[in-house]
């Protein structure tokens, strides 16, 4: 479909809540196609995209950590019903804030309820890295972005860094 442009941070839309979805309809599709193709396009391979990221404000996310892109997940109002009480630091990054990253602690592993690309309620078990990226997506969708989890030194710190870098 198209590579479409990535907010950056500070951008106000970036810190707003998204709105559910309805229902998945064919504009919801061509928005995640959109939203694969832009994350595909991203530095270094992203392996996820939330729709605020390009300015689109529903509770659409993508998520797909495989480096041949075979696993793509397609998540529509995505609720976390559980997770693991086991934790892991992992670095995470934002095409919103280019050129810095952080190690940000979370679950290893989550359960969550979505709607799927079919328009039928889902529940998946996501471990690892895919736990990850749906949580920082998820993050994306209140209208968190994935430094709101530091401590305020550390994330004044990188703002501070990110400012320079651009």
């Amino acid at each position: 479909m198209a590579v479409r442009p990535i907010l950056r941070w500070p951008d106000k839309r970036l810190r707003s809540p998204a709105a559910p979805v309805d229902e998945i309809t064919d504009d919801i599709r061509a928005i995640w196609a959109d939203m694969v193709d832009t994350m595909d396009a991203m530095p270094g391979q992203g392996v996820g995209l939330a729709a605020p990221q390009i300015g689109v404000m529903l509770r659409l996310a993508v998520v797909d950590i495989t480096p041949d892109r075979t696993r793509r997940i397609l998540l529509a109002n995505p609720e976390v019903l559980s997770q693991n009480a086991d934790t892991e630091a992992g670095t995470e990054a934002s095409p919103c804030l280019p050129g810095v990253h952080s190690d940000i602690t979370r679950p290893t592993a989550v359960a969550v309820r979505f709607l799927n690309d079919k328009g039928v309620i889902d529940r998946r078990d996501f471990t690892d890295l895919e736990a990850r990226s749906v949580l920082h997506q998820i993050d994306h969708l209140a209208g968190r972005m994935y430094f709101d989890n530091l401590g305020r030194v550390k994330r004044d710190m990188l703002l501070r860094r990110a400012r320079k870098v651009t």
